[in-house]
């Protein structure tokens, strides 16, 4: 038997309408997530604690502390970036801790650390911090391809995690670009010789990632994510009924309610509808090219959006080029949140000013320098000497040079708001003008007749069932029906909303 991780809350949405799925429209489906038997929902972290106040005006703790009291019987699980917890940099290693055991406290059960370089030594302090917290730590070995990651050399690393202390393993293949045969040596080698259990997190971009699943529970995976067919495939996961129909039966079969799954699927048909002008129909699209150029679908929309900006748009083909080789230099980074900005960025400009490096960024100066993490391999010797000449490498783990931040963080957060609690503080710490942004317009707008209304609403959600499929999205009981665009609008009267929902973050 093997188990499904559920992410239609967390990534299922990243992936395919920028984050922007808000909490009141999760809670009318969560008493039903959580009888499925879901191995675990994937519900906080990656880029929805960044989303929440830049864009939704929400507090990120108070989507996670409802979503708790509203599935109580189901593990819930979330994102972590190592040192850089929820944000773009390393942060120190005390704040990871305060983080971590905050994010234990109200309502996390599962931990699922990665870093973006598959260094270890970013990876151990949020490994300890979860351990101490009494929760279960998933260290996380980013999937790519290229001369330095081989099976051996991912096996190696999962050895590593193990002795750091993870009480088991994730397979994030970012991209998409997995084979099943990959999928199934590499869950097969590491459950035989690491001996932990071993999750597998795709993507739909390339076509594969359903056969890539299947190969990965027939090998010994104890978990596959998925998501709900609306927020399914292209740059999402596969989808979750679609697994479950392909193992019923067999020897992994999770053992799922495909009635159940099927209801659900309705009801987040209508929030997809209600969303669907934010859907980038790019998103669904599969895309074979990315077995090349190994660009994820998020990078692939930022490069988009780049050259739009520099109106280049039909330089995309050299752009997609020259990432391969800009990622060589920089000594194979996997594609993912930061490298993946690091190296599409200093791409583009290799392209459009017309010579290689003519212009360097500072991200890939801080890179070639260290601050990142140690590189899977050796950067390009002539770029490390251009940036080295300026400004000397670091020694040792990035994070171990920083100061402790919490204290800091939070007396400047209580200048701000007296009553201010540790999770605000937190939240401070990471995002600091992000967060003072979304207190000012929370306070503007949240008068108590606002606050009494939302309070109301979220009860009413709560106790509201789950629309069944034949009331998808479209039907206009009562006249306009409430998931469509319009009927939204109308039934919030807040043109604000409307705004902040058309915004691309």
């Amino acid at each position: 038997m093997v188990g499904i991780t559920e992410t239609v809350l967390r990534d299922g949405h990243q992936s395919l309408i920028a984050t922007r799925m808000r909490t009141r429209d999760m809670l009318p489906a969560a008493e039903r997530l959580d009888a499925i038997g879901y191995r675990s929902l994937e519900v906080w972290g990656g880029a929805t604690f960044d989303v929440c106040l830049r864009f939704l005006r929400e507090d990120p703790w108070e989507r996670l502390r409802l979503l708790r009291k509203a599935m109580p019987g189901t593990p819930l699980q979330m994102l972590l970036r190592g040192q850089n917890l929820v944000g773009y940099r390393h942060y120190a290693d005390d704040l990871v801790d305060r983080f971590v055991a905050e994010a234990a406290r109200q309502g996390i059960d599962i931990f699922r650390i990665f870093d973006a370089l598959n260094d270890p030594a970013n990876m151990a302090p949020a490994i300890a911090a979860v351990k101490r917290a009494g929760k279960t730590a998933q260290a996380t070995i980013c999937y790519t391809q290229s001369p330095v990651h081989t099976m051996p050399a991912f096996v190696d690393l999962g050895r590593r995690l193990a002795e750091l202390g993870a009480d088991e393993l994730c397979v994030k293949d970012m991209g998409g670009f997995m084979p099943p045969g990959a999928a199934s040596e590499l869950v097969g080698r590491l459950v035989k010789e690491v001996r932990l259990p071993v999750v597998v997190h795709t993507h739909s971009s390339s076509g594969m990632a359903t056969l890539s699943c299947l190969a990965a529970a027939d090998a010994g995976a104890t978990a596959v994510d998925a998501a709900l067919s609306p927020f399914a495939g292209g740059a999402s996961q596969p989808p979750t009924e679609t697994l479950v129909g392909a193992m019923r039966g067999t020897s992994v079969d999770p053992r799922l309610d495909l009635g159940a799954l099927a209801e659900l699927a309705g009801y987040f048909q209508g929030v997809l509808e209600h969303y669907r002008p934010l859907l980038n129909l790019r998103s669904l699209q599969t895309d074979p090219g990315i077995l090349l150029h190994q660009v994820p679908g998020g990078m692939l929309s930022n490069l988009l959006s780049q050259l739009q900006e520099q109106d280049a748009l039909g330089r995309l083909p050299d752009v997609l080029a020259e990432i391969p080789r800009v990622r060589a230099d920089l000594g194979y980074p996997p594609l993912v949140t930061p490298t993946s900005q690091i190296v599409g960025i200093q791409a583009v400009l290799n392209i459009l000013v017309g010579r290689r490096y003519g212009q360097i960024t500072r991200e890939v100066r801080d890179y070639v320098r260290g601050l990142y993490g140690t590189p899977p391999a050796p950067v390009d010797p002539e770029l490390a000497r251009r940036v080295l000449a300026e400004e000397p490498a670091i020694v040792g783990r990035p994070a171990a040079l920083l100061a402790p931040e919490f204290d800091k963080a939070w007396t400047d957060v209580r200048t701000l708001i007296p009553a201010a609690d540790e999770a605000e503080a937190l939240s401070y710490a990471i995002f600091p003008a992000v967060y003072r942004a979304y207190r000012n317009a929370r306070d503007r707008e949240l008068t108590p007749a606002v606050l009494n209304a939302a309070a109301l609403g979220i009860v009413a959600a709560l106790r509201a069932p789950v629309p069944q499929p034949a009331h998808a999205p479209g039907s206009a009981r009562g006249g306009v029906s409430p998931w469509t665009h319009e009927g939204r609008a109308r039934m919030t009267q807040n043109r604000r909303w409307v705004d902040a929902h058309r915004t691309r973050g």
